[in-house]
């Protein structure tokens, strides 16, 4: 297995830790919690603020320290951390999980969700608690989904059809589910960590990628691929989780006290996600990106039976699906 130097450098960090904190729940701390954007993304600031709930809720016992920009790896590597009980925390994409918790496939299923209304009020009732609640028997404790918008292609062309895309090697986060994807489009998918992907574009090792405009414009890709097509293909959104090695030493008490800050940084996030789609856009345009609205996404949408008969086979995951859909 190819081991990252951001991964070995995180484990290393957590062992140091670990040793000196090991059977002793009861020391005050920091959460150590991970991401890859940077801090003034969103998902960092929301997470920065549910530690300052816990902190104030544990009258200073705990907190929560970020460490973005990839400091501590990708997505995928940060994950096998908190699995490992080495990192307390991290926010990643659904995608990070969906060979490890399969319930995580089914919001990030291609034209699931009718709109950002219909994806919030899923992820906020029963169906969101019970993909949450999944996390636990592989090792994770599911907190709160976080919005991650509507993710569309950006390219050195205009993409409006399947046709467009057919033969680009497009980049994709590291999911099976995703290669299924851009590949059911006609398109040769390249799963490739976020950090990576800036260089990719510039040197040609990709095409294009996918994602949404918060990202295009924090990752500045808008630079190297400035045609911006609204797909719209995917509203998979993030998610934060906690170690369940770390969080069985913790108390009932604490325990509610992380989840209850967890959620309440949701709406927080998602009033700064607001804002920050309609600047980056804004941005994005400003700096030379085309935003392309007169795409076809009936014929993308066409194009997906192969990825729901091959994903949600399994029939607990085709009625998760089905009810998600069918939710007013």
């Amino acid at each position: 297995m190819k081991v990252s130097k951001k991964f070995l450098a995180g484990l290393l960090m957590a062992a140091a830790f670990t040793v000196g904190t090991a059977g002793s729940a009861a020391i005050a701390r920091d959460f150590r919690s991970a991401d890859v954007h940077p801090k003034d993304y969103p998902t960092v600031r929301a997470v920065v603020y549910a530690g300052e709930l816990v902190k104030k809720a544990t009258d200073g016992k705990y907190a929560i320290k970020v460490f973005g920009d990839s400091a501590l790896g990708s997505e995928k590597d940060t994950v096998e951390q908190v699995k490992l009980g080495g990192l307390d925390m991290v926010r990643v994409n659904t995608a990070a999980f969906h060979n490890i918790v399969p319930e995580t496939l089914v919001p990030s299923m291609p034209f699931l969700f009718r709109d950002e209304a219909h994806m919030r009020a899923v992820l906020d009732g029963p169906i969101g608690d019970e993909i949450l609640a999944s996390f636990e028997k592989a090792g994770f404790i599911g907190l709160a989904f976080y919005d991650s918008g509507s993710r569309s292609i950006y390219a050195k062309k205009a993409v409006r059809s399947p046709a467009d895309v057919k033969g680009m090697k497009i980049r994709v986060q590291q999911s099976d589910l995703w290669v299924a994807i851009l590949g059911a489009m006609g398109a040769n998918a390249t799963p490739m960590p976020a950090a990576e992907v800036y260089t990719a574009l510039k040197t040609g090792l990709v095409d294009a990628a996918e994602n949404n405009y918060s990202s295009y414009q924090s990752f500045r890709h808008f630079e190297t691929a400035p045609f911006y097509s609204v797909t719209e293909h995917s509203m998979a959104p993030e998610v934060l989780v906690f170690s369940k090695k770390i969080w069985d030493g913790l108390s009932k008490d604490e325990q509610a006290i992380i989840r209850k800050s967890a959620k309440e940084s949701v709406p927080y996030m998602r009033q700064l996600w607001d804002e920050r789609q309609a600047k980056a856009k804004g941005d994005v345009v400003a700096g030379g990106a085309t935003v392309v609205a007169d795409v076809d996404k009936a014929a993308f949408q066409a194009t997906m039976k192969p990825v729901y008969d091959k994903f949600l086979s399994d029939d607990r995951l085709k009625d998760l699906a089905n009810r998600a859909m069918a939710q007013k």
